[in-house]
């Protein structure tokens, strides 16, 4: 067994995160720049570093979870999650949306959900549930603190209504932080959460091989209710759909196959 492969065993034995699941390539050249810089000699080395560093355990979780996020990411596709999804939504289920924000980053896709949302229903009523690999990554999104290039794409009356300047940053109001409840989970091996209207897993799925990613699309599914509608990033539309028992709705939305 070579050593990148050990590697990976005894990551998956310490915390249960299956390397393998990730295109191998990409993955693996991603580790061995962190073995470089933290200047250990191989896999082996760098294992034995993770398991008595903090720091260094927390720096790869961070490295290995791409945080790369901004408000209404790809905002043609929120137009039609405002304009025809959640109107669909709304009128087929009268009162809350119970909705998943499954690879929820630092925080700007759940909360930008929550903002929408507030055009349909009170702040009251809605509830986001946003999961993440990434414990730095919930901690920051528990923040709310974000630069200004994150916030381009927010529309200006929600940018004023819901933030407050603070130096050259922006803090997000705690009346929108109080309508998203993070909790860390690993979409590779925990038990799927049930009972959506709304799913999002958007710009994670790339990083995937194709037998995780169609592991997981028949989770998810099992994840919608009936009238449910499952939301993908712009690059990651599900080719022949049927596989996993859904069917597109719009471009990047998908539902349940009746």
């Amino acid at each position: 067994m070579d050593k990148y492969e050990a590697f990976k065993r005894d990551i998956n034995k310490l915390i249960g995160l299956d390397l393998s699941s990730y295109k191998e390539k990409q993955m693996k050249r991603r580790i061995a720049s962190l073995v470089s810089r933290n200047k250990y000699k191989d896999f082996d080395d760098y294992f034995i570093g993770l398991k008595n560093d903090k720091k260094l355990f927390d720096e790869f979780i961070n490295y290995l979870t791409i945080n790369v996020s901004e408000f209404y990411r790809n905002p043609k596709q929120w137009e039609a999650l405002d304009k025809i999804i959640v109107p669909k939504l709304k009128s087929e289920n009268r009162g809350k949306l119970k909705v998943w924000s499954s690879a929820s980053s630092t925080g700007e896709e759940p909360y930008s959900l929550v903002m929408m949302l507030s055009r349909f229903f009170d702040l009251k009523d809605i509830q986001i549930d946003a999961t993440d690999l990434d414990l730095g990554a919930i901690e920051k999104a528990n923040m709310g603190i974000y630069n200004e290039k994150s916030l381009k794409n927010i529309p200006s009356d929600l940018k004023k209504k819901y933030f407050e300047k603070v130096g050259s940053s922006y803090k997000i109001s705690d009346d929108i932080k109080k309508c998203v409840k993070f909790k860390q989970m690993n979409l590779l091996k925990d038990p799927y959460p049930k009972g959506y209207h709304l799913i999002l897993c958007r710009n994670v799925m790339i990083y995937f091989t194709e037998e995780a990613k169609a592991e997981m699309y028949h989770k998810f599914n099992k994840s919608l209710t009936d009238d449910g509608v499952f939301f993908v990033g712009s690059t990651e539309q599900i080719i022949m759909p049927e596989r996993y028992n859904f069917e597109p709705v719009q471009t990047f939305f998908y539902k349940k196959k009746k």
